[in-house]
């Protein structure tokens, strides 16, 4: 591989968003990448709906909960993050000391774009008896907003944790926030942002392909919008629904969040089938464009560089750890 001028790539990031490298086709990356964990001293923080190569070298796989515990108590000291560009935020908002690289720049989220921290902040200051309430799928920004962070695992249950008579605003996600108002009778107010991954399901769709398998179980993601959440036999966060496929008695499972959670599910459960729930739209699957932007060759390559590197304002930094705090208190005792 040719040597590179670090200060001319980190200009390149700003158009690209990663290191656009040539790499030799012949290089064994699986062995590559384990030699700098291990020259790095660094960990692979890696979500669910990363591609099965990137899974299968991470150290730790997780939802949002899960990764936020494990960025909290990592002893590395690069954390490679390969998910999108919230979830390496939350990981340096936990460990600023840390260097946090993260495959490429522009791996985004159409929920935490959804919701600009200008506008929610003029949002908040209709309500200001309300505490906020954001769920993890934000910008560093909102976080800084909110008076509490939660995840699909724990979003419940830290509602719950609250006074009856305390005025909640649930941002952005105004799916998962109407499923938990539907579950424990509050009336938060919510943000309008969604997913376009779980928004995208078709419930037609879905009960045509349930009669052509009337044995499998229809498995959701509260993000899911209700039309689809209301024909789930179980719906739970990322990790919940990987949980209950090993626990559940079914064969079949239709299977209504992204796709990558099916690697694992298949390495599990290798006696079961798991179908992808089809979306209204012409492609036979359901993949989250922004997650799938990160590639084994993008890996190999932040590591090798050390780019992009996140870097992030320290008065931005503190003001969204307090509430990422609460909800890691909170959480004590709960599974991801």
């Amino acid at each position: 591989m040719r040597g590179i001028n670090v200060d001319e790539e980190k200009k390149k990031l700003d158009k690209k968003g990663f290191l656009d490298i040539q790499i030799d086709p012949a290089l064994d990356l699986f062995s590559e990448i384990e030699k700098l964990k291990k020259d790095k001293k660094a960990v692979i923080l890696a979500h669910y709906y990363q591609e099965p190569d990137i899974q299968d070298v991470a150290d730790y796989i997780g939802d949002s909960l899960g990764l936020a515990r494990q960025a909290q108590k990592t002893e590395a000291e690069m954390i490679v993050f390969a998910g999108v560009h919230f979830m390496a935020e939350t990981a340096k908002i936990l460990n600023p000391a840390k260097k946090v690289v993260l495959p490429d720049l522009f791996a985004g989220c159409s929920l935490s774009d959804s919701c600009p921290p200008d506008a929610f902040k003029a949002f908040k200051m209709q309500h200001p008896d309300h505490l906020v309430i954001s769920y993890i799928n934000c910008s560093a920004g909102i976080k800084a907003l909110s008076d509490i962070i939660c995840t699909s695992s724990n979003a419940r249950h830290i509602v719950e944790s609250l006074p009856e008579e305390q005025p909640i605003i649930f941002a952005p996600d105004k799916n998962l926030g109407a499923y938990i108002n539907k579950v424990t009778g509050r009336k938060m107010v919510l943000w309008n942002g969604a997913c376009m991954v779980h928004e995208i399901f078709s419930r037609e769709k879905i009960v045509k392909l349930k009669q052509r398998h009337p044995y499998a179980e229809l498995i959701a993601h509260p993000e899911c919008e209700e039309p689809v959440l209301e024909l789930a036999d179980f719906i739970g966060s990322t990790t919940q629904l990987l949980k209950y496929t090993s626990e559940s008695s079914a064969k079949q499972y239709i299977v209504a969040t992204e796709t990558g959670i099916l690697h694992q599910m298949v390495k599990m459960n290798p006696e079961k089938t798991f179908i992808p729930a089809p979306p209204d739209n012409s492609c036979a699957c359901n993949d989250c464009p922004h997650m799938k932007r990160n590639t084994l060759e993008k890996i190999y390559l932040c590591m090798k560089y050390e780019l992009p590197e996140l870097i992030m304002d320290e008065d931005l930094r503190l003001a969204a750890l307090s509430p990422i705090e609460k909800m890691l208190e909170l959480s004590r005792g709960i599974g991801g």
